[in-house]
């Protein structure tokens, strides 16, 4: 039987595990993952008995990958859409409605006087006097979008709705990587407006699907169930077993883990590495320097996530929908904050008379921030949403998550810089990248990345048994 190895235990290496032992004539599977549990970014807990997601809490539904895994590995009961998805901005002195955009990028200027301003959103109305965009290459979406409609749009709508996603800055953020329908459109659309209106018209069309979905109890759930399932189906899952070095073998692949004095050697017909860009760097440096050196190169923001529990009865009566965002601008300790209770129906049953709310804190740059104690940061938050919502009741619980080097920053040129991390993986026999330093930071994006390197490896596989014969 082929052997295969992955390395990694987060969603897209146990995505790829997945993938390969439900395919026709599954391959001998190990994964490996050098922390003691599995799962990377996706974490649960509990807060005063209050089931609670530590790090992501949803799925695009709009795509299909992470969806259908839920239901393949017998979740789909439990698969929820979000009670609401109204959030706002926290500028000034109040909570705002966000206007209309794509991911940030105004369609309506007159519905951005609000947040911006009227003197920015008569500055967003005359973009579309401006020469037609006609981009050829990528840009940075913060620079170039103020650079047609003003500095404030980036600092007040693309920092919170798409600088927050990646925990990075607006200005360096790739387009093409981050938004590529709107970069698509940019190339012909005879304004940025005319992209955004296209676009929200479009949007508009599937209004009534979902845009989000999550899992009764947390999205986290997705973890052990894929452990329980890989497990049934043999896949052997090492946890605590960090690989040093992979090299190439006459017949696939040697791999070196665990401590120096006394290593754990495997081998390999195949091997996924779907570990963060800097581990995968160095992993790949004898088997594809070209790789290696691209890979070296992709920055990782740090972030925290603050959860707090507090009594019902003591919620603000004005603090409705889901949460809100806040731009960096306004010099806040959060960045956001989601009222868990209020936008998933089993966060509000399970909590009693307890609400559930998360903050999250620090982007690319301020690691500073993240040096402060968890009894700090506790207090920094409370502080923030005293002003933000009104929220002066004692705390009943609070959870600190700290995901150092969690987000991987779409620079400039990220497309093509995966192309040629892809390009040159693709001369190697056998050997499949994936997770979320390529063309994807989400579940669903990172669950695709995983089956498309388990494609890539089967079919090497499927080679190898034919020349077999």
């Amino acid at each position: 039987m082929s052997r295969v190895v992955v390395v990694g235990g987060g969603i897209s290496g146990l995505a790829a595990a997945y993938a390969l032992a439900t395919g026709p004539n599954p391959p001998q599977i190990t994964v490996l993952e050098g922390s003691p549990r599995l799962g990377g970014k996706l974490a649960g807990a509990e807060i005063e008995g209050v089931p609670v997601d530590l790090g992501a809490e949803s799925v695009l539904a709009r795509r299909p990958e992470a969806v259908d895994l839920i239901r393949a590995i017998g979740l789909g009961d439990d698969l929820v859409h979000p009670a609401t998805t109204s959030a706002g901005l926290w500028v000034g002195d109040r909570i705002r409605a966000i206007p209309p955009t794509i991911m940030g990028v105004p369609v309506d200027p007159s519905a951005t006087a609000d947040v911006l301003g009227s003197a920015a959103a008569e500055q967003v109305a005359h973009e579309a006097d401006l020469p037609a965009p006609a981009l050829t290459e990528d840009v940075a979406i913060g620079r170039f979008v103020a650079e047609r409609m003003g500095s404030a749009v980036t600092d007040k709508l693309i920092d919170p709705l798409l600088g927050g996603v990646y925990a990075g800055k607006a200005e360096e953020i790739s387009l093409a990587a981050a938004v590529p329908d709107l970069y698509a459109k940019l190339r012909t659309a005879p304004s940025l407006l005319a992209a955004t209106a296209d676009l929200r018209a479009l949007g508009q069309k599937r209004a009534g699907q979902p845009v989000f979905a999550g899992v009764v109890g947390g999205i986290n759930r997705i973890i052990a169930a894929l452990e329980q399932d890989l497990t049934a189906r043999g896949v052997d899952i090492r946890r605590k077993l960090t690989v040093r070095r992979i090299s190439r073998t006459p017949d696939g692949f040697a791999l070196e883990a665990g401590p120096v004095p006394a290593p754990t050697l495997l081998t390999a017909d195949a091997v996924v590495v779907a570990v963060p860009a800097a581990p995968a760097a160095r992993m790949l440096t004898e088997v594809v320097p070209a790789a290696s050196t691209e890979l070296a190169t992709i920055e990782y923001a740090s972030m925290a996530i603050v959860t707090l529990a507090v009594r019902k009865r003591d919620w603000p009566a004005d603090a409705t929908g889901s949460g809100f965002l806040v731009p960096s601008v306004e010099g806040r300790t959060i960045k956001a904050s989601t009222y868990s209770h209020a936008k998933w129906a089993w966060s509000g049953e399970a909590g009693g008379d307890l609400a559930v709310l998360r903050t999250s804190v620090g982007r690319l740059g301020e690691e500073y921030v993240l040096q402060r104690s968890d009894e700090e940061l506790v207090a920094l938050a409370v502080a923030d949403l005293q002003k933000a919502i009104g929220l002066h009741s004692e705390v009943a619980g609070s959870l600190v998550t700290r995901w150092g080097g969690g987000l991987p920053q779409y620079a400039v040129g990220h497309l093509e810089r995966v192309d040629r991390v892809e390009a040159a993986v693709a001369d190697v026999p056998g050997l499949a990248v994936c997770g979320a330093a390529y063309r994807g930071v989400g579940i669903a994006a990172c669950v695709a990345s995983g089956g498309k390197a388990a494609t890539r490896v089967q079919e090497h596989l499927n080679a190898l048994e034919t020349m077999a014969k």
